[in-house]
């Protein structure tokens, strides 16, 4: 099983280039950066967390930015959106914003895409929040195209285009994993649908449970979606320290996981880093 490390990254937190060499030369797979466009003050949709919005919501930065400075500063370290919100950009921009990135990584992207949470938010970016699904699989099918064809076009519901070219195709082939984030089952059916794998949250029972519980319904899920079980990625995000949920994670045949951190200096990301840099020496 891989770690890997996301952060929310902002204008006071280490800096993508630190975290990315620090990450490396402790035996992380890969860096993982968060999105938000902005916070509107209104509030439809609850966040997930509870109570009151954290602070860094407000202040992360562009998630390819960070990403590129990261992927400058190592030579192995993989590179991923956690998650890129797909319902709020423009699928042909986002398509070159992927292959770019792609490319200046030398294949080293991963595009972990979400559907959001904050209707207001979207809702600035003119989405419709009842139909935000069905415009996001839309606009990952159009970037499909993009990403392959050499004259692509797409002609949907919500994206809409005639033949057209735009390059850099990404490095790698067919194109970067598009790793659907999200809770079961409706991200779980959505990964099996279009993903090239999937990335939940643990730690948040709901009523289907924890981890253990819908991992199992989730490969039932693809094996009836005539997808294969054995070899489609799952990634999660968990912040425990406790090697027995983590050798269980393993077990389950989970990929990587991913641990979130604080949007703080050195001083207090470094310490956590050697911590599991100790425990990623059992897995």
């Amino acid at each position: 099983m891989h770690f890997g490390a996301s952060m929310f990254f902002t204008d006071y937190s280490m800096t993508a280039s630190d975290l990315g060499k620090a990450l490396e030369e402790r035996g992380f797979e890969s860096v993982w950066a968060a999105e938000h466009s902005h916070i509107p003050l209104s509030r439809k949709s609850p966040w997930g967390g509870g109570g009151a919005l954290p602070k860094h919501y407000y202040d992360v930065m562009d998630p390819f930015v960070s990403l590129t400075a990261a992927a400058c500063a190592t030579q192995t370290l993989k590179i991923g959106t956690g998650v890129c919100l797909v319902n709020q950009r423009d699928p042909i921009q986002t398509a070159k914003s992927v292959a770019s990135i792609d490319r200046i990584s030398n294949g080293r992207f991963l595009f972990g895409i979400g559907n959001g949470w904050n209707q207001d938010e979207m809702e600035n970016h003119g989405t419709v929040f009842a139909t935000r699904h069905r415009l996001v699989r839309e606009r990952i099918e159009a970037m499909r195209a993009i990403w392959t064809q050499t004259k692509a076009e797409y002609h949907g519901e919500f994206v809409n285009f005639d033949p057209m070219m735009a390059w850099p195709k990404p490095v790698q082939q067919p194109h970067p994993p598009v790793i659907v984030g999200g809770a079961y089952p409706y991200a779980a059916r959505r990964a099996a649908r279009y993903g090239d794998g999937w990335m939940p949250l643990a730690g948040r029972p709901g009523q289907y449970g924890d981890v253990g519980d819908y991992v199992p319904k989730f490969r039932e899920m693809l094996q009836e979606a005539g997808r294969d079980a054995t070899s489609f990625p799952i990634s999660l995000f968990s912040g425990t320290e406790d090697t027995a949920v983590l050798g269980s994670y393993r077990d389950l045949g989970i990929v990587r996981c991913i641990v979130s951190l604080p949007s703080a200096t050195e001083d207090v990301v470094l310490p956590i880093l050697d911590r599991y840099a100790a425990l990623m020496k059992t897995f």
